[in-house]
């Protein structure tokens, strides 16, 4: 809006220029022609130097001269001033009018001087002296006197004139300046407040416990922060309503079951002894895992910089000291920070599921921009496509190929996804092209 502004404004200051000085010229020749009429022929040639400038000669001669050809363009604008010429001299007058060069363009190349009449004593000083025909903008106006001699006038206008305003561009240069940095600055103290809102959002779902906003600003970002705290409380209160339920629950189930299996061991039927203890056995593996998936995503253990490389390497160990084959692709990258304990628990439930089910699994890491990822593969039967998702359900088990024979409560996925997006990445799974099942894990930096 500031550069059209200022282009009207120009373009409407050069026509008023324009206007105001052919005006100003109109009005200085039809003067000096009534004043020339007034005065006896004898005592002109005295008057006329006074008359001229330095963009305006005025001399009289017998004869007029030739006009030059001009092309539409000139002839359009001696048509124009010729008509405002015959509107302001009274009586019956002959008036001729050329123009030369044109206006806003660059100046036009120096003009000769035209041979004048050798026996015309006012002509000759200024055929030789004056240097009108070196401006940028040129008239040539011819009117008849009443005694019948001609007046000829030397219009010159300045290419000066046409110049562009500095001093003009420079204000409006400086307005758009400050425009610019009082919109930037304006931008920038209302995109703060929500740059901080979305670094919070971010950060409280890897972070229940992370500190509040801060309260402060104008009226409608004070209500979002309010709003946003709110939230983060609500969030907290109903996490811990909910732990302090699961611990509850936990005291008192484990409670029973302890004393079932006291009782299951006065027994005398072993086959039936045998049968009880394993139920027991399945019911605290839930009971234990159940409290695991709920407390995926809220654990408090503080995040610290580790080697996610040395961590794969020490679950490789384990698994290789139980007899499983764990093979790992890739090369150390730098420190993630992240809850040690908790990534662990996530890659060793994928990396036990790739054992459970094939034997061995192939472990690739890598970093990608400002994302690691962390992909475990196995060459086991997969899983069908419309199931890919459904198996992250908790307590949901395939029943026809990796679950059936193979225990666990179905909630190992689970954990490792919450545990992922806990740390602001995901879990995702896919078959391979080559069979088996690949589970991907994401983290962001």
């Amino acid at each position: 809006m500031q550069l059209l502004s200022a282009f009207i404004l120009l373009r409407d200051r050069g026509q008023l220029l324009y206007r105001a000085i052919l005006d100003n010229m109109i009005n200085r020749t039809t003067a000096i022609v009534r004043l020339l009429d007034s005065i006896p022929a004898s005592k002109r040639a005295t008057l006329l130097p006074l008359l001229g400038g330095r963009e305006l000669h005025v001399h009289i001669s017998a004869q007029p001269l030739a006009l030059l050809p001009m092309n539409p363009e000139a002839q359009a604008a001696s048509d124009k001033v010729r008509q405002q010429l015959l509107q302001h001299l009274s009586g019956d007058r002959e008036v001729r009018v050329s123009v030369e060069g044109h206006l806003m363009r660059k100046p036009m190349p120096v003009m000769r001087p035209r041979p004048m009449d050798k026996h015309d004593p006012v002509s000759r000083p200024w055929a030789y002296t004056h240097g009108i025909h070196a401006m940028a903008h040129f008239f040539h106006i011819q009117i008849r006197l009443q005694d019948g001699s001609w007046v000829h006038f030397e219009h010159g206008l300045s290419a000066q004139r046409f110049r562009w305003p500095v001093r003009l561009l420079a204000v409006l240069a400086i307005l758009l300046v400050s425009v610019v940095l009082l919109s930037l600055l304006g931008v920038r103290l209302l995109i703060h407040p929500l740059r901080d809102l979305r670094r919070a959002a971010e950060g409280l779902g890897k972070d229940i416990q992370q500190a509040p906003l801060a309260e402060s600003g104008p009226t409608e970002v004070r209500d979002t922060a309010q709003a946003f705290n709110m939230m983060q409380t609500r969030l907290k209160n109903y996490i811990q309503d909910r732990s302090a339920i699961l611990a509850a629950v936990s005291h008192d189930l484990k409670t029973p079951l302890t004393r079932l299996r006291l009782r299951s061991d006065l027994l005398d039927d072993e086959e039936l002894r045998s049968k009880i203890q394993a139920d027991l056995t399945d019911m605290e593996s839930m009971v234990n895992t159940t409290l695991d998936f709920m407390r995926g995503s809220e654990s408090k253990e503080p995040g610290q910089r580790l080697d996610l490389l040395a961590l794969l390497e020490s679950i490789q160990a384990d698994a290789g000291e139980a007899g499983k084959i764990v093979h790992i692709h890739g090369q150390s990258i730098a420190p993630y920070r992240g809850r040690p304990l908790a990534l662990k628990r996530c890659l060793v439930n994928l990396i036990e599921n790739a054992l459970r089910y094939a034997g061995e699994a192939d472990i690739k890491l890598s970093e990608v921009g400002q994302e690691i990822q962390i992909t475990i593969c196995d060459k086991g039967p997969g899983i069908p496509e419309d199931l890919l998702d459904k198996v992250f359900d908790p307590f949901f088990r395939l029943e026809a190929s990796r679950a059936k024979h193979s225990g666990g409560t179905g909630l190992g996925l689970g954990i490792a996804r919450n545990i992922a997006r806990a740390h602001g990445g995901d879990l995702t799974l896919k078959n391979n092209s080559e069979g088996g099942l690949c589970a991907c894990l994401i983290l962001p930096r």
